[in-house]
């Protein structure tokens, strides 16, 4: 593939720091003038890409990998190399490097020999989905990657010990060298002791990793093993798999939401160029061509007739729709006292929150390449996916393609970034359709229009109504929490394929949606944070929240979508929290009470009143009353906002102050500055952390202004970013600031959604407090701002 109608860069031209990250990528300065004006696409596990290249489907004996065995998660090979096996993957947030630094640490042996291997069925343990910031809490936990190398570490020294003939404790490593204290010629190696053995040991719970304090690799900025080959184009995404014989597949999807198939016309494509195939499987179309174009050509032309769609909820009146749903029902916490609270209460409030549907909207479009060869019991499968879980994903394709799941084996290449359930599943399950249908490899690539609309798993809309009672003294003691959301599928599981559009299509049922009542709770979880940072959680006589209200109901309605739903980043936590952190913010307003103040004597966790408290004076908060007094009503004004969570109630504090402008004539609104504040237990690598703390904030701005996915009577409307808007480049982007809180005596938790998930509520907060107008639906689009604006006292 040739590129033309660029000038090649010349590296005479670059900076040093750019040229250096050339050479280490493998490029030369003559390489690099050679191959100016070309782009070569391969695969393969070696190269200049080097140990950060995919997996290849090159034949592998697959590995035993029970989780509770050491030899699961490291090999040590005589040469002196440590090959590390995990199965959280990394989606471009970094959390590769953190796991070679783990690994580094543990056993104290140099990053540049370690090798590590990333979620593939063949040959990584099954720890089903990376998902939930879930990945440290995981690896560091008791059952995972952290505990087999303190197992592994132990038993080396055990070794050590009987063949230097010295006690344990007087023994010492470095470089995966271990020798006697007081004699340090005496040493072996890790290679030397057992290299290119298994250990067969079971993960010893007894084990004791290292103290944090201790660190010297972990709690390091160690530079993104990946970001120099990102940075010079050698970076292997699941867009660049190439297999031999290779042909092209895309789909042709129903024009209209729940439409059947009646008939395909497969005479309407026969003389197209590339040796059309054409796929039905029940209602699932679709075309294989030799080239990518040729497929989109046949997929064009492609004559079906369907069935009439379903007609969807109008949408200017979603919200009053869901309220009239049938519903599945779930207390989070459900005192019996709210009702007789709020009655004797010296003053209640009301207010009422919504949120639409939102997109992932992968910059990149999804891809997948699947291989099906043969039929009966032998038929195999190979498959690269950018999924979020090799295993779920290899049982679930295994039932849509009839085969063993033994005989099944999924490759995780990295793919478009997703933060949780974009089209990566569905794009393989398509792929993997075809590719049995035409008996060899076929690649599929979404195009924005199939990702918008036929590969989406939307985050739910949401419905909440808050109620909160004041005593005379402006403390809060009552609180009532009330949602309608939507659900239809998932992420697929190896039960549950018709989770996604394309196992439906083919299929594969969806899970019937059951309404049912509610019961009370008989433990406290607040995975969903529809509990407040407030409550006190009191279930069964015992508080397990993180503040001080006691009497607390949180009921949440799930209704049944008509478009297929799953995680997107902050899953239903985001549009809980805006509504609480609002409604918070609401009540401080009522007792004109400054809103840290406020939320600081209504807290009872002290990590999550530190991160409140460091956020404020990071960004030399202005304590007061909100709105700001005395501010125009017209023209442009400034105010500031801010916002808590403790995420899922057991995986990550945050807090965040943001700082705005408004134009009260035009409704726009610009974010200036952002402080964040994160306390999510020993600081891995405080670089990888800062910028997970940035990313989500942004994306929660961009959620927060522009997003929300639209439709017509029977289709989606928001098939590109015109009608989908984001954050674009161009755009003004606030400062970051972040506060990090290295808490080296807690375990691990996980970081990747707590800032974004505090992001609406916080920049609702900071409208309000500029303009004294609440900002009660997303999107803040101007038209919003300026209703709210025109119903502000």
């Amino acid at each position: 593939m040739i590129r033309t109608g660029f000038k090649p860069l010349d590296p005479a031209n670059m900076t040093p720091d750019a040229q250096a990250a050339l050479e280490k990528a493998g490029f030369s300065r003559r390489d690099f003038l050679k191959g100016a004006g070309a782009l070569v696409i391969g695969f393969s596990a070696m190269g200049r890409a080097g140990k950060l290249a995919a997996q290849t489907a090159d034949a592998v004996v697959p590995r035993l990998t029970p989780l509770d065995q050491v030899d699961s998660w490291i090999v040590i090979s005589a040469d002196e190399t440590v090959t590390g096996y995990a199965g959280k993957c990394d989606f471009g947030q970094g959390f590769r490097t953190v796991q070679h630094q783990l690994i580094a640490e543990e056993l104290s042996v140099p990053l540049d020999r370690i090798k590590l291997i990333i979620c593939d069925t063949a040959l990584t343990p099954d720890q089903g989905v990376s998902s939930g910031s879930q990945g440290h809490p995981t690896q560091f936990g008791n059952a995972a990657l952290r505990q087999a190398l303190a197992t592994a570490r132990e038993t080396l020294f055990k070794m050590a010990s009987d063949q230097l003939g010295a006690p344990v404790d007087q023994l010492s490593v470095q470089d995966g060298v271990i020798s006697v204290k007081a004699d340090s010629s005496r040493r072996m190696t890790y290679g030397k002791l057992i290299g290119g053995n298994k250990f067969n040991l079971a993960l010893n719970g007894r084990a004791v990793p290292k103290d944090p304090r201790q660190y010297t690799v972990l709690g390091t900025s160690v530079p993104r093993l990946d970001i120099p080959d990102k940075v010079t184009g050698r970076f292997q995404y699941v867009q660049h798999v190439r297999v031999p014989g290779m042909l092209h597949g895309k789909v042709v999807r129903p024009p209209a939401v729940g439409a059947k198939v009646i008939s395909v016309d497969e005479s309407s494509v026969k003389g197209l160029p590339g040796n059309v195939r054409v796929v039905v499987v029940k209602d699932f179309v679709g075309v294989v061509a030799d080239k990518e174009f040729q497929a989109q050509q046949a997929a064009d032309a492609l004559q079906v007739t369907w069935s009439d769609g379903v007609t969807l909820p109008d949408q200017q009146t979603l919200y009053t729709w869901m309220r009239k749903q049938p519903t599945r029902d779930s207390y989070t916490v459900r005192t019996d006292d709210v009702d007789a609270m709020l009655k004797g209460a010296a003053r209640t409030l009301s207010a009422t929150y919504l949120h639409p549907y939102q997109m992932h909207g992968s910059m990149g479009t999804s891809c997948a390449v699947a291989d099906v060869r043969g039929s009966g019991a032998n038929a195999t499968a190979t498959i690269w996916s950018a999924t979020q879980g090799v295993y779920p994903l290899r049982d679930s394709a295994a039932m849509v393609l009839g085969l063993a799941k033994e005989n099944v084996r999924v490759i995780y290449v990295e793919g478009s970034g997703c933060y949780a359930l974009n089209g990566a599943a569905t794009v393989t399950y398509d792929a993997a359709l075809m590719s049995q249908a035409v008996g060899k490899p076929v690649r599929v690539q979404f195009t924005r229009k199939d990702e918008m609309t036929g590969a989406e798993s939307y985050g739910p809309a949401f419905v909440i109504d808050m109620r909160g009672g004041l005593d005379d003294k402006g403390q809060i003691v009552a609180w009532d929490y009330e949602s309608w959301s939507l659900a239809k599928g998932n992420r697929p599981a190896a039960a549950t394929p018709g989770n996604i559009l394309t196992g439906a299509l083919a299929g594969s049922p969806v899970p019937a949606f059951v309404p049912a009542a509610g019961t009370t709770p008989t433990t406290f979880g607040n995975n969903g944070n529809s509990a407040s940072s407030y409550g006190a959680g009191v279930v069964g006589g015992t508080a397990g929240g993180t503040g001080t209200i006691r009497s607390e109901r949180v009921l949440s309605h799930t209704i049944e979508s008509p478009f297929f739903t799953g995680p997107l980043r902050s899953p239903n936590r985001l549009q809980n929290t805006f509504a609480n952190e609002s409604f918070m913010d609401e009540l401080a307003a009522a007792v004109k009470a400054d809103p840290v103040e406020f939320r600081l004597r209504h807290l009872s966790d002290p990590r999550l009143m530190d991160v409140v408290t460091a956020a404020a004076k990071a960004a030399n908060w202005d304590t007061r009353p909100s709105p700001k007094a005395g501010v125009s009503r017209t023209g442009v004004v400034t105010g500031r906002g801010v916002s808590c969570v403790f995420y899922e109630g057991n995986n990550g504090y945050s807090a965040m102050v943001v700082e705005v402008e408004v134009d009260q004539d035009s409704g726009n609104i610009v974010v200036k500055r952002i402080v964040v504040s994160p306390d999510s237990g020993p600081i891995s690598n405080p670089d990888g952390l800062r910028n997970q703390m940035e990313g989500g904030a942004l994306q929660g701005m961009s959620r927060a202004l522009h997003e929300e996915v639209k439709w017509f009577d029977q289709s989606i409307s928001s098939v590109d970013w015109r009608r989908f808007p984001v954050y674009k480049f161009g755009d003004f982007l606030p400062v970051v600031e972040t506060v990090l809180a290295n808490t080296l005596d807690k375990p691990q938790m996980g970081a990747g959604e707590c800032t974004i998930t505090a992001a609406a509520s916080a920049l609702a907060n900071a409208v309000f407090d500029a303009t004294g107008a609440r900002l009660r639906q997303v999107p803040f689009t101007p038209a919003n701002v300026l209703a709210a604006l025109k119903e502000r006292t």
